[in-house]
């Protein structure tokens, strides 16, 4: 009986341990994912004080910043150029 009692814990603590790892790896991707969208968010700010382009900043920019970075933010200003959004 003790020995189905030690076995059910030593079980137990095996999956709250590898449940915690996967939470903690999940939540490094998703800092990741925020961090990338916050500077996309910056460049856009930074993109948006030039007088000649207009770069709308809503949650469909800032993710394709987010996402493409630099190279993203310079397609949404060809976008925003050539009057395609």
């Amino acid at each position: 009986m003790a020995i189905d009692t030690i076995f059910i814990g030593i079980l137990l603590a095996i999956i709250i341990a590898v449940g915690l790892i996967i939470l903690f790896k999940a939540a490094g991707i998703i800092i990741k994912i925020l961090l990338h969208m916050l500077f996309g968010l910056i460049l856009l700010v930074i993109v948006d004080l030039i007088p000649f382009v207009h770069v709308p900043i809503n949650i469909l920019t800032v993710l394709v910043a987010g996402f493409g970075g630099f190279i993203g933010v310079v397609l949404l200003i060809i976008l925003g150029l050539l009057g395609l959004y």
